[in-house]
């Protein structure tokens, strides 16, 4: 019983792969080779009527309503193109804006900076002009202090008296001491204590 149990088994086994095998060769006789074959006579006839098939399989891929003929396909891209090429002029014209508003900066950042050096070059010139007019003036009061260190001071008091208080106070701080004692007795009390206190104060 054992045995004939799986006898039937290995029978049923055996023509599981059979039928399915069967089915796909019936599939393949009855369906795909008569496709084939009229495929096949098809190509003969089409090219003993000197027709192009993939021409016009192109025709018919292209009447197709969902899918776009390369004449509309050339003429998106060439929109797309379009479109592109107006982007990049816009951005190209805005650069160019961008450049004109930069060298403007420039060309007005190079004339201030040209004034403030023609401004500075004239500070310079006058720096220089008042230190000679200071040496000058400094040589100017050397020529004179070193004239009443060799006037007398009977002569030289008067000559102070009649200053303003400011150059005579200037003359007077800057002589010997011994020089500024001898032109003070000199001078009237009133005159000599007026000085004495001008020279206290500084």
């Amino acid at each position: 019983m054992a045995k004939k149990d799986n006898r039937i088994a290995t029978e049923l086994a055996e023509e599981q792969p059979k039928k399915k095998s069967g089915g796909f060769l019936r599939f393949f006789t009855w369906i795909v080779l008569p496709i084939m074959f009229v495929v096949a006579v098809l190509l003969v006839v089409a090219t003993l009527m000197n027709t192009n098939v993939f021409d016009l399989g192109k025709k018919a891929i292209g009447s197709l309503p969902f899918i776009p003929s390369e004449e509309q396909q050339a003429k998106d891209a060439v929109v797309n193109n379009d479109s592109k090429i107006v982007g990049l002029q816009a951005e190209i014209q805005e650069k160019e804006a961008e450049i004109t508003q930069l060298q403007k900066k420039l060309d007005t950042t190079i004339t201030e900076k040209e004034k403030l050096l023609t401004e500075k070059e004239q500070l310079q010139f006058e720096i220089e002009k008042l230190n000679r007019e200071q040496d000058d003036v400094k040589r100017d009061f050397n020529d004179i202090l070193s004239t009443f260190d060799k006037m007398s001071p009977k002569a030289a008091a008067p000559v102070l008296i009649n200053m303003s208080d400011t150059e005579a106070l200037r003359i007077l701080t800057n002589l010997k001491p011994d020089k500024l004692a001898a032109i003070l007795e000199k001078m009237d009390a009133k005159d000599a204590a007026k000085y004495t206190e001008l020279m206290a104060k500084q």
